[in-house]
């Protein structure tokens, strides 16, 4: 991105921040997120936009969503008080509240930080009836195809597997491209197709478990798609970028992924971008439409941070629209907040193609997966949870869903009651 479009995020950022809430002199506001190829962009502006009264230090967490969550356990555990704005993935806010870890937002940093919220995020940030978090970006995965390979997208996961096969016994790709790996990347991938069959994992109050016959169901999709030769040998070690690299190579003709494939795509292969097309997931059930679940990152205030005030007005800069809108184009990351979208103007001033249409043009798509969309079991002993049901569920291709929904039932039960699980 040009210089000219990171003068013009500062300037939009300084027009935009709140106003801090107490006064500050050259203090240090540490946050810490997953690596984000242009957050430091965002992060500069933000230090530009406080005038010297305090300056933002971005500390980059590990990649894999286990890792970030050890590391920032432990400090708060150890009530570090280094830590000021925290970076949560959406299934942590109940977590990370029930520990008195995190802080409640009130006043104007709330109205600031719910003002034009997408319903489907923001209901990721509150707990208890409080919000504890500003949503920063959000996130519905896509089926990402090749009109050279598939000139129309399956409707169903039944079309899907067809479609694959009819391309197999082509000679062609013809692989189904999704997160096998036994990592949060297989829950979420579970989790949709629950949510798509009509089914529950846990209750509406997150207290006990179900595994009803939604659930089920969703086992024997996972289980026909996964022994169906439509999947690679390599499905059990397969991550996002694993699969969206494979994509890019040819080596599969159905990806079902974040959004970020398209900006990706774009910077790494552009000459076949005009043959990169998306398409809302496929229906679990026939005339039941999908169910995505909902990812991305919320932004926190430590308990421990002692700088309180300025660490709210940092957050609410780095999750501000146009640090959104900045990263939605780079990076291809859903804003959360909804006008976002509907910006006309050029990120890059002299740059007429810098727009959101332009650069992220699969955003209606997104706006009505989010209209629906699923959210993961929001209970405080979620990532308890997440290991049973990746492990569970590993090796896909070993499901038998009746037996393997029984053993669901029995240790998820235990992760509730942190019986024999370790986090």
């Amino acid at each position: 991105m040009t210089a000219r479009a990171r003068l013009a995020l500062v300037a939009a950022l300084t027009a935009g921040t709140l106003t801090a809430c107490g006064a500050g002199s050259g203090v240090t506001i540490n946050l810490y997120v997953s690596p984000e190829n242009n957050l430091q962009h965002v992060v500069d502006a933000c230090t530009a936009a406080a005038g010297g009264r305090y300056r933002i230090v971005y500390h980059r967490l590990p990649r894999g969503a286990d890792g970030q969550r050890e590391q920032m356990v432990r400090r708060l555990a150890a009530e570090d008080s280094s830590l000021d704005v925290l970076g949560l993935d959406v299934t942590w806010v109940p977590e990370f509240a029930e520990a008195g870890w995190i802080v409640p937002w009130t006043g104007a940093a709330e109205a600031e930080a719910t003002r034009d919220v997408l319903p489907g995020p923001l209901s990721t940030a509150r707990w208890n009836g409080k919000l504890y978090a500003a949503t920063k970006h959000t996130n519905v995965q896509l089926l990402w195809y090749d009109d050279r390979l598939t000139p129309s997208p399956p409707k169903t996961f039944d079309e899907l597997i067809a479609q694959a096969r009819a391309l197999k016994a082509a000679g062609k790709p013809g692989n189904v491209l999704f997160t096998g790996a036994q990592y949060e990347g297989l829950v979420v991938f579970y989790n949709t197709l629950v949510a798509s069959a009509g089914g529950h994992i846990l209750s509406e109050d997150g207290k006990s478990v179900l595994m009803d016959e939604g659930a089920v169901h969703a086992l024997e999709v996972l289980k026909t798609l996964t022994t169906a030769g439509v999947t690679d040998p390599s499905l059990t070690n397969q991550k996002e970028d694993d699969i969206r690299q494979a994509f890019q190579r040819g080596q599969g003709a159905l990806q079902l992924n974040w959004p970020y494939v398209y900006a990706s795509y774009s910077k790494e292969k552009p000459q076949d971008l005009t043959h990169v097309h998306w398409a809302r997931y496929p229906s679990v059930v026939p005339g039941r439409p999908s169910r995505v679940t909902i990812g991305g990152f919320n932004l926190a205030v430590s308990t421990y941070s002692p700088h309180r005030a300025e660490a709210f007005e940092a957050a609410l800069c780095l999750r501000s629209p146009a640090g959104q809108k900045y990263q939605a184009i780079e990076d291809g990351l859903a804003p959360t907040t909804r006008s976002v979208y509907d910006d006309p103007a050029p990120l890059d001033p002299a740059d007429p193609g810098s727009t959101m249409a332009a650069k992220f043009p699969m955003k209606p798509d997104i706006l009505a997966a989010l209209a629906d969309a699923a959210v993961r079991p929001l209970t405080p002993a979620y990532q308890n949870l997440s290991t049973v049901i990746s492990k569970v569920l590993s090796p896909p291709s070993a499901i038998d869903p009746r037996e393997t929904a029984a053993e669901l039932r029995e240790r998820l039960t235990d992760a509730l009651n942190s019986r024999d699980i370790i986090p």
